[in-house]
């Protein structure tokens, strides 16, 4: 399977936001603790949810369940203006009850279809090892040396943005 640029340079940057959101400066795990505080800060998040969708998607961290692989493959070739409409993923992705809530204040907004088809797909690709960041590295190294094609170039000018807006909010820049 070829997954799209879109979700290629997406898939590293949520596994690095659930890293990050993992452990404490003391290394303890405080993911659990942490993604509560999320969740009831969606309402300011939901204004990153197209410049930075790995930071909004990790509130629906462990809320998907998936019944059709083939469905959640196919999704992850396509680019971010390819995506089916939300409704026509629900025979492949089955949302957790405490979703519910998340999920109401996210399809008020205009993207907010469109953001739950990112969230989905980078959750999906999070748990499946044939998906995983460290499983492709060779591949990202070649890649080094091809020019950016446009939306390579256009996900990394969002993740700056997204990084800029985040270190103007008083937040530390990661690295």
């Amino acid at each position: 399977m070829n997954i799209s640029p879109y979700f290629r340079h997406l898939r590293s940057a949520y596994a690095a936001e659930l890293d990050d959101l993992t452990f404490d400066s003391e290394g303890m795990n405080v993911l659990d603790k942490r993604l509560t505080q999320r969740r009831k800060e969606i309402d300011f998040l939901i204004s990153m949810m197209e410049i930075s969708p790995e930071m909004v998607a990790a509130v629906f961290h462990n809320g998907f369940r998936f019944t059709s692989n083939t469905a959640m493959d196919h999704l992850l070739t396509l680019e971010s203006d390819e995506f089916p409409e939300w409704d026509s993923l629900t025979h492949a992705i089955k949302m957790a009850p405490w979703t519910d809530a998340l999920v109401a204040t996210i399809q008020k907004q205009p993207m907010g279809d469109w953001f739950l088809t990112v969230a989905a797909a980078l959750e999906y690709m999070f748990y499946k090892p044939e998906h995983a960041p460290a499983s492709d590295a060779g591949d990202e190294d070649e890649q080094d040396d091809e020019p950016l094609d446009e939306e390579e170039r256009d996900a990394k000018a969002r993740e700056e943005a997204g990084a800029d807006w985040m270190v103007e909010q008083g937040f530390d820049r990661k690295e």
